[in-house]
Order: structure tokens, then C-alpha cells, then sequence
């Protein structure tokens, strides 16, 4: 009997891709996300599809891409205003096409408007030259963060 772990290759991360860590909640049970940061000041977010993100095709679950474009959608709203917490208050995105077990996904996303305390970023989600998803957000300040000495 074979097990398919020992079987498969170790998957390699491409270059300038760092693991998020996450202290706490819901991004540590997500499974390990990554971030690179781009040369004109924006980022890319990335994760494996892993057996736990399938679903019964063997694709990436639709509640596991949701769960990452809000991640990403909503970074861009963290990079803007680095001293406070931010809620997602709608998503609305279009499934293009699958991302399949073993697949690299990245997405990045901007803020395309403000309007007092909302703002609207537009993302995108990707495997190699194939796009996953597209959306936008609308997030919402919920408290200042705490700093941390």
C-alpha cells in the first residue's frame, strides 16, 4: 500500500512568498496563507488548495474562496488605515472558474472608493493565467487597534 503523501512531490513556494502567521481566530484554522509584497507598493495573497479546501469534484471549495477574497479584499483596507480594525459589510463576487486540489491561488485587490468610514476595494483571485474569481467589498471601522509595546 502507497501513501500518496510520500508519493507526491513537496510543493515549493515561489519566491518572495512569506507564511502569515496568525495569532488567533479564524485565519489559523483557514490553513497557511502567504503574502509577497509588490514592487509599486501593492501585495499578492496566496494558499495550496489542500485536500481540506476541496470539495467533492476535488475543487476549492466556493466558502474557502470566499473566505480568502475577504482576506484579500479587505487587506487593501488594511493597508490604508494600519491603526484600526475594519468589518466586511458586503462581498460580491463571480466565479469564474475552478481552482483544483494542488492549485497555487493568488489574489490582490485595491481600493477603489471612500465614503466616510466605508470603504470599496476590487479584487481579483487567480491560478497561473487563469482567473478564479473577481469582486468587490465593502468594509466598515469597528475599533482603533490596540498597540502593542
Amino acid at each position: 500500500m502507497s501513501d500518496d503523501i510520500l508519493d507526491s512531490e513537496p510543493f515549493a513556494i515561489p519566491s518572495g512568498f512569506t507564511p502569515l502567521i496568525w495569532r488567533r481566530g479564524f485565519g489559523q484554522v483557514m490553513g497557511t496563507l502567504y503574502e509577497r509584497p509588490e514592487p509599486e507598493g501593492g501585495f499578492t495573497r496566496a494558499f495550496l488548495v489542500e485536500e481540506r479546501h476541496t470539495n467533492g469534484m476535488q475543487n476549492c471549495h466556493g466558502g474557502m474562496l470566499m473566505a480568502f477574497a475577504d482576506m484579500v479584499f479587505g487587506h487593501s483596507v488594511s493597508l490604508t488605515e494600519r491603526d484600526r480594525h475594519w468589518v466586511t459589510i458586503r462581498m460580491l463576487t463571480d466565479f469564474l472558474s475552478p481552482a483544483r486540489l494542488g492549485d497555487w491561488v493568488e489574489g490582490t485587490s485595491e481600493i477603489v472608493g471612500r465614503n466616510g468610514d466605508l470603504y470599496t476595494s476590487r479584487g481579483r483571485i487567480w491560478v497561473g493565467e487563469r482567473m478564479v474569481m473577481t469582486g468587490t467589498g465593502i468594509f466598515k471601522f469597528a475599533a482603533p487597534r490596540k498597540t502593542v509595546r
